[in-house]
């Protein structure tokens, strides 16, 4: 099966909406320092764009949690790939998302970074698709509600390709043909 990329969000409309959320979290943290949870792979392109428009002091850490794998679904599974380096013990802990789907993730994954005693702790998704939720997960910050497609670009892939994309595009499966004789 072959596919190809249409874009969904233009890279100017992604950098401004970046800008607007790095403004409004500056203002929400002002006189404080915020440290970013970026969730891996996706969120790294987001947290790093992000980080540059904030103008509170930021620390930053990385964990990488699964639940895909090679497919297009959320399989249910959360699997924590790569844990924090650092304690979130009384800080203002912000976690930096790619995209928020059905919740699954999320909720185990603001669960267990609860039970670590941060002062706060809220989420930060460059997308978010609210109509796939099935476990309610409160977002703070979003970026984009999008409509029930399988998006990429911008750190969000399929099969490990197009994170490299400067936009959010929608990916078209396509039937290959077969020619007979």
């Amino acid at each position: 099966m072959a596919e190809h990329v249409e874009v969904l969000i233009t890279e100017e409309d992604v950098d401004a909406r970046i800008q607007a959320i790095g403004e409004q979290i500056s203002r929400d943290y002002e006189g404080r320092q915020v440290h970013l949870v970026c969730v891996l792979k996706g969120g790294s392109f987001f947290m790093c764009e992000l980080a540059k428009r904030i103008s509170v002091p930021v620390s930053l850490d990385f964990m990488s949690v699964s639940s895909y794998g090679k497919d297009t679904k959320s399989s249910g599974v959360v699997k924590i790939v790569k844990d924090l380096d650092e304690s979130l013990k009384d800080k203002d802990v912000l976690v930096v998302e790619d995209i928020v789907d059905s919740g699954r993730t999320l909720s185990y994954l603001l669960e267990m970074l609860r039970d670590r005693g941060p002062k706060t702790l809220r989420l930060c998704t460059l997308l978010d698709k609210p109509e796939r939720r099935v476990v309610d997960v409160h977002v703070d910050y979003t970026g984009f509600e999008i409509p029930d497609e399988f998006v990429v670009g911008y750190g969000l892939d399929y099969d490990q390709r197009y994170r490299n994309l400067p936009y959010i595009g929608i990916v078209k499966f396509e039937e290959a043909s077969i020619e007979t004789q």
